[in-house]
């Protein structure tokens, strides 16, 4: 696996390396002592797995506070995605600011999203699945979000955003200041 850190501190984008022939290609999805090597959480408690049926249907953006903050590795394994992160630490240097990136079956790329990260990801072709592994179990009253369009996070969004579930379009905005 290739590890590439991102603007937003501790957040990587991983490659595969893969190891070709005529059949095809062998490659690690995911090592547990490469992760500690770059210093990432390792730990996977759940996988979780979504399949949207239609382009332009935006999921997220979530989180957990802590203590239950959880870190994910999200990996697009059918269809493509814009897969967008914002680091909500409160005293990071990057606080608010966004990362974004396409995830598709295609490039087999994954993103590591660290603890107090947003994670929300645009579909860009129907029928794409997502997995993600998750480094604790989602914890109902830790969960917190903000909206897509939120004009302070300001995300270039590839396309445009069509479909949300009510939940995530009643999100609020971030707090100026």
């Amino acid at each position: 696996m290739i590890f590439t850190e991102t603007p937003l501190g501790g957040a990587y984008v991983i490659d595969l390396e893969l190891i070709e022939d005529e059949r095809g290609f062998f490659a690690r999805a995911w090592a547990e002592e490469d992760f500690v090597a770059h210093g990432l959480n390792p730990m996977i408690a759940q996988t979780n797995m979504s399949k949207t049926l239609r382009a332009g249907t935006f999921r997220g953006f979530h989180w957990q506070d802590p203590p239950h903050g959880e870190a994910k590795t999200v990996r697009c394994i059918s269809g493509s995605v814009f897969n967008c992160i914002i680091d909500m630490r409160p005293k990071s240097p990057t606080f608010r600011k966004w990362f974004g990136v396409e995830l598709s079956a295609e490039n087999g790329r994954a993103l590591y999203v660290p603890e107090q990260f947003a994670n929300g990801f645009l579909i860009t072709t129907d029928n794409t699945v997502v997995l993600y592994n998750v480094s604790r179990p989602y914890a109902p009253g830790g969960e917190r979000g903000l909206r897509w369009d939120d004009p302070t996070i300001g995300v270039d969004w590839p396309r445009p955003v069509e479909h949300l579930s009510p939940k995530d379009e009643a999100w609020p905005l971030a707090e100026r200041g």
